[in-house]
């Protein structure tokens, strides 16, 4: 079993391969998945969208059709996991962990939800994980749905556009970046950590900042 989920992951974080193998149609599933079911919260959409996009600055991939296509599974992708967290509503956070729901996820998600509010649709898409459980996290919050609307088609189109059209014009600005495509990809995923580590490390600043607290003494003790 373990061998099987290696082998898996393998194909899945091998984004060059899965382009190669599946084109247009494998980079929307995967987009589709990632951004609408809770089992895609692992997948490399960043990368993915990166990589698709030199292949398309290599003549391998049509940059019009990919962009639409794409945006287009990424906002539709949203939509499903919007409601399921508005069909379930609270219910969702008293789910049970498994091999591909984390709890832990869904709550970061809602917490980032609260500080940020709407924008937090736009921002989540840069943030691998969020992206997964922020739509959830609207629904089930009971965030009116052409507001939700309107913040996701922004956030689908600006996160789509900069991840694709950043590959596209880097490889057609960079000769020969397909043999060196690793580093480009190692690159994006360091990049898309960072929120999250930075959110971490505040999170643990502000909790070192907290003051002690003072035991008190009850009167007449020495």
């Amino acid at each position: 079993m373990l061998e099987h989920v290696r082998q898996l992951l393998h194909t899945i974080y091998d984004v060059q391969g899965l382009i190669r193998w599946g084109g247009l149609v494998a980079v929307c599933g995967i987009v589709f998945v990632e951004t609408g079911l809770f089992v895609g919260f692992f997948l490399p959409g960043d990368s993915l969208l990166v990589t698709a996009g030199i292949f398309a600055a290599a003549g391998d991939l049509n940059i019009s059709t990919l962009l639409v296509s794409v945006m287009l599974c990424a906002i539709v992708g949203d939509q499903v996991g919007y409601w399921i967290g508005r069909g379930t509503g609270q219910a969702l956070y008293h789910r049970q962990d498994s091999m591909f729901f984390k709890r832990r996820h869904l709550e970061r998600a809602r917490d980032f939800y609260e500080k940020c509010g709407g924008k937090t649709i736009i921002l989540a898409r840069f943030m691998p994980i969020v992206r997964t459980f922020c739509p959830p996290v609207a629904g089930a919050a009971g965030m009116p749905y052409p507001r939700y609307l309107a913040f996701d088609i922004a956030g689908g189109g600006i996160w789509v556009g900069t991840m694709i059209l950043g590959g596209y014009f880097l490889g057609k600005r960079v000769p020969n970046i397909g043999q060196n495509i690793h580093w480009v990809i190692a690159a994006v995923v360091v990049v898309s950590l960072l929120p999250g580590a930075i959110g971490v490390l505040r999170a643990r600043n502000r909790q070192a900042s907290k003051p002690s607290p003072v035991p008190v003494v009850e009167g007449g003790q020495e």
